[in-house]
């Protein structure tokens, strides 16, 4: 019996590539970010869950960070103690600028490391000044991007972010970047100035609100444990790492 070359298995190779139907386009992915043209000169313009993005200091106001009365202001040192540091932790200070909070941190984690992360070159020039001056070796820089800090996946027990999340350009594509560098049961320690308190002497677009910080680190699966409110003018609001929490 002779093959019957025209009964195929195929038809679809009989037919017109004209006619068969279109590829389903993609659904679209709407745009977590608004943005706007008119905008104060403290804004970037951009908005995240209804909240303006604070334009950040650039490294020309960096004396700012170094200033003289800012343990009496801000009591950092009573922060650092608070963070409950073991010896060998690995702590991330995102946004560390001239690297005032890193080199603090360095001799609570004696056989771990401290990883300052900034966008800025220049900030992290004067950071790695200031370490030679300190003889703190085990403070390593890392230079980020807007919406990544380049931080070693799963390696990072602490994640310090000190009146810097509200300026990041790109906070979901951080903060979700900060979590997957995260240990499982890993903290973000988030400290800003108390948005709800309309006397605080700050800008407005560098302050934050409790609900306001919780429900941007819920976007990106993070746990509240809890807030602390024993600084003068900011609050510490403390996140953990699910341990179920994929870093894929």
């Amino acid at each position: 019996m002779f093959a019957q070359p025209f009964l195929v298995d195929e038809p679809s190779s009989l037919i017109s590539p004209d006619l068969l139907p279109p590829d389903p386009l993609p659904t679209p992915v709407p745009d977590r970010y608004e943005y706007r043209t008119l905008h104060t000169r403290d804004s970037t313009g951009k908005r995240y869950m209804g909240r303006d993005i604070a334009r950040y200091m650039d490294h020309s106001g960096a004396a700012w960070l170094e200033r003289a009365n800012r343990e009496l202001e801000e009591q950092p040192s009573a922060l650092i103690n608070a963070l409950g540091l073991r010896p060998t932790d690995v702590v991330a200070d995102i946004g560390a600028g001239t690297g005032y909070f890193s080199l603090r941190i360095s001799p609570f984690v004696p056989q771990g490391r401290v990883i300052a992360v900034d966008i800025q070159p220049e900030m992290l020039d004067m950071l790695n000044f200031f370490k030679a001056a300190s003889g703190a070796e085990n403070v390593e820089t890392i230079l980020g991007q807007p919406d990544n800090p380049n931080l070693p996946v799963g390696e990072v027990d602490l994640a310090l972010l000190v009146d810097a999340y509200h300026e990041f350009e790109y906070p979901y594509e951080m903060m979700e970047a900060i979590a997957k560098a995260l240990k499982p049961g890993g903290r973000v320690v988030m400290v800003e100035y108390r948005g709800e308190n309309w006397l605080l002497p700050i800008k407005p677009l560098h302050k934050m609100t409790q609900k306001q910080v919780k429900r941007e680190m819920a976007a990106v699966g993070l746990h509240w444990d809890e807030t602390l409110d024993f600084l003068p003018e900011q609050h510490v609001l403390i996140f953990s790492k699910p341990s179920d929490m994929a870093d894929g």
